[in-house]
């Protein structure tokens, strides 16, 4: 009965956990149908206080019957366990704890370059070999070293690294066994057969229910593998009772000392998928890891959590050849954390990038993947004679030399810098800033309300543009009291409301400068408004936008601190701005908000600017000039509109090609390099020229 299902799987689960002489101590009358069950061990069904929730007649039937109809459960994949877990996480607990569950590709990503390309090719070439005895003698000698190594997943979740990475060694096994078998040389028996064992896997998992699926997992692709190998030897092999081991622990990794869960001398290689979080989104805790993680460098703080386990492995490290790969967001070779992260990592932890995956989409076997972009880093503590590999796409490159923004490019890192490289250029500076508690702005019905009723108003609004406003074509307006004679407006009683709703505002400010700006509440808090037209960079642009929208203004339209701007800014620089040349140098170099760039002062600062002649600089402004052209041939479109890669106007693409064109030859590229991560390469050559670091 339905009833007596929670009675009767607690007894089973009792009987699982019981060796087969000892069961008579449990019920010397046991049924025979219970007894027939054999010993499992391995710790899989020894919690006794374990909560069995009660079954309903479509539970059992869904178990019993339909749940087996048409399905063979034995040939399910054991990572498919970290996409069910995740999936009964709701969305609050996966983004606070940075969870990005792994699919099988991504692992691969990870693995193959850390360590699963070479042993493959060293089995490829014991294959070769044409003499008998010297074969076995490198199969046997490979299967002990697949069997000697040792791995360590520090946020091992469900543990998909580990159990992907046993399955692929013993398929290596299996191969090598097969080989053996086919020259009539292996010993039967199961100490003989098989050397490649699960205990060689140690994992650190934050999540207690996370390490109790990451350990079966690894019991069911073991059984799995097994059965692969009787399928070559053609013998049966017992794969009960399971070993117990304690290599897969509970406990937050950043406050654990490692060497407690395998020595580092013992290790072979760490890898993992550590939590992405933002540094703005870490929890009190998290912060306090990043403390403990980052005890040596004081500037931490700007650090995506990720970064932690890179200090912490680097930590560990020391004085091995243990290589370390991990997936990151790509924020880690991007921005300030080049700057702080890898410099440190490089000069203090002798740290040496082996091989790196540039940014590309992370997919998940989880229903509700998050979409995040990532890279992957592959790195040692000290120098090894093997090939240094950067992968973009599915585009492999043999390099000498990876630096911290993972480019095949000396050790430079871009600083944040106040003036531009290059003395002849401009200043590129911030938008004004209001802090207002949004009283100076105004939608265009409540401007043109305001004018109806007091007409005097009219020349103290302006138009308004922040980057919402500028990529999207929305109108806003502002009140702008510059210079206004406080005569004219203190008659019109909506505006004296506004600003003493921008005094309390101010007042109750928690930053003493912005207390102070109480005192003028007629005015900005900053103001860099500048009397000429000038040149619009939104500080925040999407991902998927081969060009920032760039544009000029007219100097009576306000512009706020969500631009950056460049006043009398001529429009040959619109021309390289806009060009794949310094939007690479962008992509590359700017911080991020989630995976939007972020376009500060400091990319523009530090951009190396060709050369120019006259002609050149002509040519540049013709080809700056079609791009405004092509436009305006569309007026009633945005540049969201304009810019969006399905949508771009074929007259438009065309501009930006010729202007592409025509930057490059400027800078002696054209007909020289064949992608982004190469011009960028170049470009900081140049940088590095110019600043000698």
């Amino acid at each position: 009965p339905t009833k007596e299902w929670h009675k009767h799987l607690i007894e089973l689960f009792r009987v699982l956990d019981t060796k087969e002489e000892e069961r008579y101590k449990i019920d010397k009358y046991m049924e025979d149908d219970l007894a027939a069950f054999p010993y499992v061990n391995g710790g899989l069904f020894a919690d006794e206080e374990i909560e069995v929730p009660r079954f309903t007649d479509e539970i059992v039937d869904l178990i019993l019957n339909r749940s087996s109809e048409d399905f063979d459960w034995s040939q399910i994949s054991p990572t498919i366990f970290g996409a069910v877990f995740e999936s009964t996480l709701n969305p609050e607990t996966r983004r606070s704890g940075g969870m990005h569950y792994t699919s099988i590709e991504n692992i691969h990503k990870v693995i193959d370059p850390l360590f699963l390309d070479e042993l493959k090719e060293e089995l490829e070439v014991i294959k070769e070999l044409k003499t008998i005895k010297t074969k076995k003698e490198k199969l046997e000698k490979f299967q002990q070293k697949i069997a000697s190594l040792t791995f360590l997943d520090p946020a091992c979740g469900s543990g998909n690294f580990l159990t992907e990475t046993y399955i692929s060694l013993r398929r290596l096994e299996n191969e090598a066994i097969e080989l053996l078998q086919g020259d009539g040389q292996i010993q039967f028996g199961f100490g003989d057969v098989i050397r490649v064992g699960i205990n060689q896997f140690y994992g650190i998992e934050i999540n207690d229910f996370a390490v109790k699926v990451a350990m079966t997992s690894l019991w069911i692709a073991e059984s799995q593998m097994m059965k692969e190998t009787e399928d070559i030897i053609h013998m049966s092999l017992n794969f009960l009772p399971l070993k117990s081991y304690t290599n897969v622990v509970e406990g937050n990794a950043l406050q654990m000392d490692w060497n407690e869960v395998v020595p580092k001398y013992q290790l072979s290689y760490i890898m993992g998928n550590p939590p992405f979080i933002g540094h703005q989104n870490r929890t009190a805790e998290q912060i306090q890891d990043m403390e403990l993680a980052f005890y040596d460098l004081k500037k931490h703080g700007k650090l995506d959590y990720v970064c932690a386990w890179y200090n912490k492995a680097a930590d560990y490290m020391q004085g091995t050849s243990i290589r370390t790969a991990y997936v990151s967001t790509n924020s880690i070779a991007q921005g300030e954390s080049v700057g702080i992260l890898w410099q440190f990592l490089f000069d203090e932890k002798n740290v040496e990038l082996q091989f790196v995956h540039r940014s590309f989409p992370w997919n998940s076997e989880s229903k509700n993947q998050a979409t995040v972009h990532c890279v992957i880093a592959g790195f040692s503590c000290i120098s090894l004679p093997t090939e240094k590999y950067i992968y973009e796409g599915y585009k492999k490159k043999s390099v000498s030399h990876i630096n911290g923004y993972f480019l095949d490019a000396p050790d430079t890192y871009i600083q944040a810098r106040g003036k531009q490289l290059n003395a002849k250029m401009p200043e590129m500076v911030k938008g004004s800033q209001p802090t207002d508690g949004g009283n100076f702005f105004l939608t265009e019905e409540e401007k043109n309300e305001l004018i109806s009723l007091y007409p005097a108003s009219e020349k103290m609004i302006r138009q308004f543009v922040g980057a919402d406003e500028f990529i999207n074509n929305k109108k806003r307006y502002c009140l702008w009291l510059k210079d206004i004679n406080p005569k004219e407006y203190r008659s019109i009683a909506p505006i004296m409301q506004r600003l003493d709703n921008i005094v309390k505002c101010r007042q109750a400010s928690p930053t003493l400068s912005v207390q102070k700006d109480a005192l003028t509440p007629m005015l900005f808090t900053q103001i860099r408004q500048p009397a000429t037209n000038y040149m619009i960079i939104p500080r925040h642009s999407s991902e998927n936008r081969r060009y920032i929208p760039l544009g000029y203004m007219s100097a009576d339209v306000i512009c706020g601190d969500a631009n950056n701007i460049i006043p009398s800014a001529s429009l040959w620089m619109f021309g390289v701005m806009c060009s794949n040349v310094h939007n690479s140098w962008m992509r590359a170099v700017c911080g991020r908000l989630e995976m939007r760039y972020r376009y500060t002062p400091a990319v523009y600062n530090n951009f190396p600017w060709p050369d120019l002649s006259e002609e050149q600089e002509h040519r540049i402004e013709q080809t700056a000039q079609a791009i405004l052209d092509a436009r305006a041939l569309y007026p009633d479109c945005s540049l969201a509109d304009l810019y969006d890669e399905l949508a771009m106007p074929p007259e438009l693409r065309k501009a930006h090609q010729a202007n592409d064109k025509a930057v490059m030859q400027a800078y002696g590229f054209w007909g020289k390099l064949n992608s982004e991560t190469v011009c960028v390469a170049e470009l900081m050559k140049m940088y590095q020229n110019l600043t000698g670091n």
